[in-house]
Protein backbone atom coordinates (compact mmCIF):
# COMPACT_ATOMS: atom_id res chain seq x y z
CA UNK A 1 0.00 0.00 0.00
CA UNK A 2 2.93 2.47 0.68
CA UNK A 3 4.11 1.90 -2.92
CA UNK A 4 0.51 3.44 -3.74
CA UNK A 5 0.89 6.01 -1.86
CA UNK A 6 4.01 7.10 -3.35
CA UNK A 7 1.92 6.84 -6.71
CA UNK A 8 -0.48 9.05 -5.74
CA UNK A 9 2.06 11.64 -4.03
CA UNK A 10 3.82 11.54 -7.26
CA UNK A 11 0.64 12.01 -9.54
CA UNK A 12 -0.33 15.25 -7.61
CA UNK A 13 3.49 16.15 -7.73
CA UNK A 14 3.01 16.29 -11.82
CA UNK A 15 -0.30 17.86 -11.81
CA UNK A 16 1.06 20.63 -9.41
CA UNK A 17 4.11 21.04 -11.78
CA UNK A 18 1.57 21.04 -14.82
CA UNK A 19 -0.34 23.76 -13.69
CA UNK A 20 2.57 25.54 -11.91
CA UNK A 21 3.59 25.71 -15.43
CA UNK A 22 0.86 26.67 -17.09
CA UNK A 23 0.13 30.05 -14.53
CA UNK A 24 4.06 30.61 -15.15
CA UNK A 25 3.00 30.87 -19.15
CA UNK A 26 1.22 33.18 -19.43
CA UNK A 27 -0.91 31.62 -22.11
CA UNK A 28 -3.33 34.33 -23.46
CA UNK A 29 -3.45 35.67 -26.75
CA UNK A 30 -0.26 38.06 -26.76
CA UNK A 31 -0.38 41.99 -27.62
CA UNK A 32 -0.16 42.00 -30.89
CA UNK A 33 3.46 42.96 -32.29
CA UNK A 34 2.75 43.50 -35.78
CA UNK A 35 0.85 42.20 -38.64
CA UNK A 36 2.44 41.04 -41.61
CA UNK A 37 -0.85 41.55 -43.75
CA UNK A 38 -4.11 42.18 -42.22
CA UNK A 39 -5.94 39.03 -44.22
CA UNK A 40 -9.47 39.19 -45.26
CA UNK A 41 -11.26 36.84 -42.24
CA UNK A 42 -15.25 35.44 -42.10
CA UNK A 43 -16.60 35.21 -38.70
CA UNK A 44 -18.69 32.18 -38.99
CA UNK A 45 -21.31 32.31 -36.25
CA UNK A 46 -23.71 28.91 -35.95
CA UNK A 47 -27.00 29.46 -33.98
CA UNK A 48 -29.98 27.99 -32.98
CA UNK A 49 -32.26 29.27 -30.34
CA UNK A 50 -29.67 32.32 -29.81
CA UNK A 51 -31.91 35.33 -29.25
CA UNK A 52 -30.66 35.78 -25.77
CA UNK A 53 -26.89 36.15 -27.20
CA UNK A 54 -27.08 36.92 -31.48
CA UNK A 55 -28.12 40.59 -31.03
CA UNK A 56 -24.81 41.19 -27.69
CA UNK A 57 -22.52 38.95 -30.20
CA UNK A 58 -23.31 41.38 -33.29
CA UNK A 59 -23.31 44.36 -31.66
CA UNK A 60 -19.77 44.20 -30.08
CA UNK A 61 -18.62 42.24 -33.77
CA UNK A 62 -20.00 45.49 -35.21
CA UNK A 63 -17.99 47.94 -33.43
CA UNK A 64 -14.67 46.20 -34.70
CA UNK A 65 -12.07 48.38 -36.58
CA UNK A 66 -11.27 45.92 -38.81
CA UNK A 67 -12.37 46.77 -42.14
CA UNK A 68 -11.41 43.42 -44.13
CA UNK A 69 -14.39 41.50 -42.07
CA UNK A 70 -17.29 39.46 -43.28
CA UNK A 71 -19.91 37.76 -40.87
CA UNK A 72 -21.90 35.17 -41.70
CA UNK A 73 -24.23 33.24 -39.25
CA UNK A 74 -25.86 30.02 -40.03
CA UNK A 75 -29.52 29.84 -38.78
CA UNK A 76 -30.35 26.27 -37.69
CA UNK A 77 -34.22 26.03 -37.44
CA UNK A 78 -33.96 28.41 -34.71
CA UNK A 79 -37.87 28.57 -33.07
CA UNK A 80 -37.26 31.68 -31.45
CA UNK A 81 -36.09 35.49 -32.48
CA UNK A 82 -32.57 34.65 -33.21
CA UNK A 83 -33.62 34.84 -37.24
CA UNK A 84 -34.97 38.55 -37.08
CA UNK A 85 -32.56 39.88 -34.73
CA UNK A 86 -30.35 39.00 -37.24
CA UNK A 87 -32.06 40.01 -40.01
CA UNK A 88 -31.93 43.30 -38.65
CA UNK A 89 -28.22 43.56 -38.70
CA UNK A 90 -28.26 42.63 -41.73
CA UNK A 91 -29.73 45.84 -42.51
CA UNK A 92 -27.75 48.24 -40.43
CA UNK A 93 -23.95 46.28 -41.17
CA UNK A 94 -24.16 45.27 -44.90
CA UNK A 95 -20.88 42.91 -43.97
CA UNK A 96 -23.35 40.98 -41.73
CA UNK A 97 -25.13 38.25 -43.95
CA UNK A 98 -27.41 35.17 -42.88
CA UNK A 99 -27.94 32.07 -43.91
CA UNK A 100 -31.37 29.64 -42.82
CA UNK A 101 -30.02 26.01 -42.77
CA UNK A 102 -31.61 23.28 -44.66
CA UNK A 103 -32.37 19.59 -43.74
CA UNK A 104 -29.81 18.20 -41.47
CA UNK A 105 -28.31 15.30 -43.61
CA UNK A 106 -28.15 11.54 -42.15
CA UNK A 107 -24.74 10.98 -40.57
CA UNK A 108 -23.94 14.84 -39.48
CA UNK A 109 -24.35 16.18 -36.18
CA UNK A 110 -26.15 19.55 -36.13
CA UNK A 111 -23.11 22.03 -35.33
CA UNK A 112 -20.88 20.59 -37.34
CA UNK A 113 -22.81 20.75 -40.63
CA UNK A 114 -23.63 24.29 -39.74
CA UNK A 115 -20.09 25.34 -39.32
CA UNK A 116 -19.29 22.89 -42.71
CA UNK A 117 -22.31 25.01 -44.32
CA UNK A 118 -21.05 28.60 -43.04
CA UNK A 119 -17.69 27.96 -44.60
CA UNK A 120 -19.32 27.19 -47.92
CA UNK A 121 -20.45 30.59 -48.14
CA UNK A 122 -17.19 32.15 -46.66
CA UNK A 123 -14.87 34.71 -48.93
CA UNK A 124 -12.14 35.07 -46.35
CA UNK A 125 -8.81 34.33 -46.06
CA UNK A 126 -9.11 32.97 -42.53
CA UNK A 127 -12.15 31.62 -40.66
CA UNK A 128 -13.15 32.36 -37.73
CA UNK A 129 -15.63 30.26 -36.06
CA UNK A 130 -17.39 31.54 -32.53
CA UNK A 131 -20.14 30.34 -30.72
CA UNK A 132 -23.33 33.40 -30.12
CA UNK A 133 -23.03 32.81 -26.56
CA UNK A 134 -18.81 34.26 -26.92
CA UNK A 135 -17.96 38.21 -25.71
CA UNK A 136 -15.31 39.68 -27.98
CA UNK A 137 -13.61 43.69 -27.84
CA UNK A 138 -11.93 45.14 -30.58
CA UNK A 139 -8.69 44.10 -30.10
CA UNK A 140 -9.01 40.17 -30.34
CA UNK A 141 -8.92 39.96 -34.12
CA UNK A 142 -5.75 41.35 -34.75
CA UNK A 143 -4.18 39.56 -31.33
CA UNK A 144 -5.88 36.58 -32.59
CA UNK A 145 -3.86 36.99 -36.73
CA UNK A 146 -0.93 37.91 -35.03
CA UNK A 147 -0.07 35.12 -33.27
CA UNK A 148 -1.39 32.84 -35.99
CA UNK A 149 0.91 34.85 -38.46
CA UNK A 150 3.76 34.68 -35.91
CA UNK A 151 3.94 30.69 -35.28
CA UNK A 152 1.98 30.12 -38.91
CA UNK A 153 -0.30 28.46 -37.47
CA UNK A 154 -2.92 26.71 -39.44
CA UNK A 155 -5.58 26.40 -36.55
CA UNK A 156 -5.78 28.63 -33.27
CA UNK A 157 -7.84 27.92 -30.70
CA UNK A 158 -8.99 30.12 -27.59
CA UNK A 159 -10.65 28.82 -24.45
CA UNK A 160 -13.12 31.78 -23.36
CA UNK A 161 -12.92 32.94 -19.78
CA UNK A 162 -16.01 31.57 -17.90
CA UNK A 163 -18.55 33.71 -16.50
CA UNK A 164 -20.05 31.82 -13.84
CA UNK A 165 -23.41 33.90 -12.17
CA UNK A 166 -25.26 31.54 -10.55
CA UNK A 167 -24.21 29.13 -7.61
CA UNK A 168 -24.62 25.99 -9.88
CA UNK A 169 -22.46 27.32 -12.87
CA UNK A 170 -19.91 27.81 -9.74
CA UNK A 171 -20.03 24.50 -8.61
CA UNK A 172 -19.53 23.36 -12.14
CA UNK A 173 -17.93 25.07 -15.09
CA UNK A 174 -14.64 25.87 -13.04
CA UNK A 175 -14.26 21.70 -13.19
CA UNK A 176 -13.05 22.38 -16.69
CA UNK A 177 -9.83 23.93 -16.70
CA UNK A 178 -9.62 22.01 -13.34
CA UNK A 179 -8.95 19.75 -15.17
CA UNK A 180 -7.08 20.42 -18.07
CA UNK A 181 -5.05 23.07 -16.93
CA UNK A 182 -3.55 20.12 -14.49
CA UNK A 183 -3.37 17.88 -16.82
CA UNK A 184 -2.28 19.14 -19.80
CA UNK A 185 0.56 22.05 -20.50
CA UNK A 186 -0.68 24.50 -22.71
CA UNK A 187 2.54 24.99 -24.69
CA UNK A 188 2.91 21.38 -25.74
CA UNK A 189 -0.21 21.80 -27.51
CA UNK A 190 2.24 23.42 -30.22
CA UNK A 191 5.54 22.42 -29.17
CA UNK A 192 4.37 18.70 -29.37
CA UNK A 193 3.52 16.44 -32.40
CA UNK A 194 2.03 14.40 -30.31
CA UNK A 195 -2.04 13.84 -30.46
CA UNK A 196 -2.04 13.36 -26.70
CA UNK A 197 -1.41 17.12 -25.88
CA UNK A 198 -4.20 17.80 -27.59
CA UNK A 199 -7.31 20.21 -26.69
CA UNK A 200 -9.08 22.58 -28.41
CA UNK A 201 -12.69 24.99 -27.62
CA UNK A 202 -14.87 25.56 -30.67
CA UNK A 203 -16.56 28.87 -29.33
CA UNK A 204 -13.52 30.07 -30.86
CA UNK A 205 -11.55 28.14 -33.56
CA UNK A 206 -9.56 30.28 -36.22
CA UNK A 207 -8.41 28.61 -39.29
CA UNK A 208 -6.56 29.49 -42.30
CA UNK A 209 -8.87 29.41 -44.89
CA UNK A 210 -7.25 27.44 -47.70
CA UNK A 211 -5.56 24.77 -44.97
CA UNK A 212 -9.55 24.05 -44.07
CA UNK A 213 -10.95 23.87 -47.47
CA UNK A 214 -8.30 21.53 -48.12
CA UNK A 215 -8.52 19.43 -45.29
CA UNK A 216 -12.27 19.76 -44.92
CA UNK A 217 -12.56 19.41 -40.94
CA UNK A 218 -15.94 19.78 -39.96
CA UNK A 219 -17.07 17.29 -42.69
CA UNK A 220 -14.44 14.90 -41.41
CA UNK A 221 -15.47 14.93 -38.00
CA UNK A 222 -19.22 15.33 -39.01
CA UNK A 223 -20.52 12.68 -36.47
CA UNK A 224 -18.36 13.51 -33.81
CA UNK A 225 -19.65 15.22 -30.77
CA UNK A 226 -16.52 16.47 -29.07
CA UNK A 227 -15.53 17.94 -32.66
CA UNK A 228 -13.23 20.28 -31.94
CA UNK A 229 -10.76 18.29 -29.71
CA UNK A 230 -10.91 15.75 -32.86
CA UNK A 231 -10.36 18.41 -35.47
CA UNK A 232 -6.99 19.23 -33.82
CA UNK A 233 -6.23 15.65 -33.52
CA UNK A 234 -6.70 15.54 -36.80
CA UNK A 235 -4.47 18.52 -37.63
CA UNK A 236 -2.13 17.07 -35.38
CA UNK A 237 -1.62 13.94 -37.51
CA UNK A 238 -1.24 15.90 -40.72
CA UNK A 239 1.79 17.85 -39.24
CA UNK A 240 -0.69 20.95 -39.02
CA UNK A 241 0.92 23.99 -36.47
CA UNK A 242 -2.06 24.32 -34.27
CA UNK A 243 -1.91 26.48 -30.62
CA UNK A 244 -4.46 26.68 -28.07
CA UNK A 245 -4.64 29.63 -25.54
CA UNK A 246 -6.67 30.92 -22.69
CA UNK A 247 -8.50 33.48 -22.74
CA UNK A 248 -8.81 36.62 -20.60
CA UNK A 249 -11.19 39.95 -20.45
CA UNK A 250 -11.01 40.56 -24.78
CA UNK A 251 -12.86 36.88 -24.98
CA UNK A 252 -15.63 35.83 -22.39
CA UNK A 253 -18.26 33.35 -22.18
CA UNK A 254 -21.24 32.37 -20.19
CA UNK A 255 -21.08 28.59 -21.15
CA UNK A 256 -24.11 27.59 -19.03
CA UNK A 257 -26.81 29.03 -17.74
CA UNK A 258 -27.44 27.34 -14.06
CA UNK A 259 -26.37 23.47 -12.92
CA UNK A 260 -28.59 21.58 -14.90
CA UNK A 261 -27.48 22.74 -18.09
CA UNK A 262 -23.78 22.39 -17.19
CA UNK A 263 -24.48 18.72 -16.47
CA UNK A 264 -25.94 18.39 -19.85
CA UNK A 265 -23.31 20.38 -21.68
CA UNK A 266 -20.15 18.45 -19.78
CA UNK A 267 -21.71 14.84 -20.40
CA UNK A 268 -21.09 15.51 -24.07
CA UNK A 269 -17.18 15.56 -23.68
CA UNK A 270 -15.87 14.62 -20.06
CA UNK A 271 -14.73 11.37 -21.36
CA UNK A 272 -13.19 13.01 -24.63
CA UNK A 273 -10.87 14.90 -21.50
CA UNK A 274 -9.79 12.38 -20.84
CA UNK A 275 -8.51 10.41 -24.33
CA UNK A 276 -12.39 8.84 -24.57
CA UNK A 277 -11.88 6.56 -21.81
CA UNK A 278 -14.37 6.18 -19.25
CA UNK A 279 -12.20 4.26 -17.31
CA UNK A 280 -9.62 6.79 -17.26
CA UNK A 281 -12.47 9.29 -16.14
CA UNK A 282 -14.02 7.16 -13.28
CA UNK A 283 -9.68 6.47 -12.07
CA UNK A 284 -9.25 10.20 -11.94
CA UNK A 285 -12.67 11.03 -9.77
CA UNK A 286 -11.33 7.96 -7.70
CA UNK A 287 -7.86 8.92 -6.76
CA UNK A 288 -8.31 12.98 -6.20
CA UNK A 289 -11.29 11.63 -4.19
CA UNK A 290 -9.34 8.75 -1.91
CA UNK A 291 -5.86 10.09 -2.22
CA UNK A 292 -6.08 12.37 1.22
CA UNK A 293 -7.13 8.77 3.29
CA UNK A 294 -4.99 6.46 1.71
CA UNK A 295 -2.06 8.68 2.34
CA UNK A 296 -3.07 9.82 6.21
CA UNK A 297 -4.12 5.98 6.95
CA UNK A 298 -0.38 4.44 5.59
CA UNK A 299 1.66 7.67 6.22
CA UNK A 300 0.57 9.87 9.06
CA UNK A 301 -0.73 13.41 9.36
CA UNK A 302 2.26 15.25 8.34
CA UNK A 303 1.59 13.39 4.67
CA UNK A 304 -1.57 14.50 4.83
CA UNK A 305 -0.62 18.01 5.77
CA UNK A 306 1.46 17.98 2.56
CA UNK A 307 -0.80 16.21 -0.10
CA UNK A 308 -3.06 18.72 1.39
CA UNK A 309 -1.23 21.85 0.43
CA UNK A 310 -0.27 20.40 -2.84
CA UNK A 311 -3.59 19.99 -3.88
CA UNK A 312 -4.69 23.39 -2.42
CA UNK A 313 -1.99 24.65 -4.54
CA UNK A 314 -3.23 23.31 -7.59
CA UNK A 315 -6.40 24.79 -7.05
CA UNK A 316 -4.79 28.09 -6.80
CA UNK A 317 -2.55 28.00 -9.84
CA UNK A 318 -5.24 26.93 -11.62
CA UNK A 319 -7.37 29.64 -10.64
CA UNK A 320 -4.79 32.50 -11.26
CA UNK A 321 -4.00 31.13 -14.98
CA UNK A 322 -8.35 31.20 -15.84
CA UNK A 323 -9.05 34.93 -14.12
CA UNK A 324 -11.77 32.85 -11.63
CA UNK A 325 -11.87 33.39 -8.09
CA UNK A 326 -9.31 31.51 -6.18
CA UNK A 327 -11.21 31.64 -2.83
CA UNK A 328 -14.41 31.14 -4.49
CA UNK A 329 -12.57 27.94 -6.13
CA UNK A 330 -11.04 26.81 -2.58
CA UNK A 331 -14.23 27.05 -0.81
CA UNK A 332 -16.00 24.92 -3.32
CA UNK A 333 -13.86 22.83 -4.02
CA UNK A 334 -15.46 20.00 -2.20
CA UNK A 335 -19.03 20.44 -4.22
CA UNK A 336 -17.08 20.54 -7.61
CA UNK A 337 -15.95 17.49 -6.97
CA UNK A 338 -19.61 16.01 -6.64
CA UNK A 339 -20.68 17.84 -9.11
CA UNK A 340 -17.74 16.01 -11.25
CA UNK A 341 -19.54 12.63 -9.80
CA UNK A 342 -22.53 13.68 -11.08
CA UNK A 343 -21.52 14.49 -14.55
CA UNK A 344 -19.54 11.08 -14.30
CA UNK A 345 -22.78 9.31 -13.72
CA UNK A 346 -25.05 11.67 -16.34
CA UNK A 347 -22.24 10.77 -18.66
CA UNK A 348 -22.11 6.64 -18.11
CA UNK A 349 -26.25 6.49 -18.23
CA UNK A 350 -26.26 9.00 -21.43
CA UNK A 351 -23.99 6.05 -23.10
CA UNK A 352 -26.01 3.23 -22.07
CA UNK A 353 -28.80 5.10 -23.47
CA UNK A 354 -27.61 6.42 -26.91
CA UNK A 355 -29.43 9.48 -25.89
CA UNK A 356 -28.52 13.15 -25.10
CA UNK A 357 -30.65 15.66 -26.15
CA UNK A 358 -29.00 19.36 -26.93
CA UNK A 359 -30.25 22.04 -28.31
CA UNK A 360 -33.21 19.74 -29.32
CA UNK A 361 -31.64 17.35 -30.88
CA UNK A 362 -30.24 13.93 -29.71
CA UNK A 363 -26.56 14.04 -30.56
CA UNK A 364 -26.79 10.19 -30.06
CA UNK A 365 -28.66 9.88 -33.52
CA UNK A 366 -27.97 7.26 -35.44
CA UNK A 367 -25.16 8.11 -38.12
Amino acid sequence: MIYFCYFLITLLIIRLLVAFVNYLSFAYLPAVTSLSDEPTITILIPARNEEDTIGSLLEQLAKFDYSKLEIIVYNDHSTDKTESIVKNWAVIKPNIKLINGGVLPQGWLGKNYACHQLSQAATGELFLFLDADVRVKNGVIKRSISHLQKYELHLLSVFPKQIVASFGEKISVPLMNWILLSLLPLSLIRKSKYEVFSAANGQFMMFKAATYKLIRPHEKCKSHKVEDIAIIRLFKQKGLSSDTRLGDNDISCRMYAGLDDAIEGFTKNIFEFFGNSVLATISFWLLTTVAPFVVYLNMGVWWLISYIAGMVSIRIFVSLASQQSVFQNLLLAFPQHIVFLLIIIKGLINNKQKKLIWKGRNIFQDH
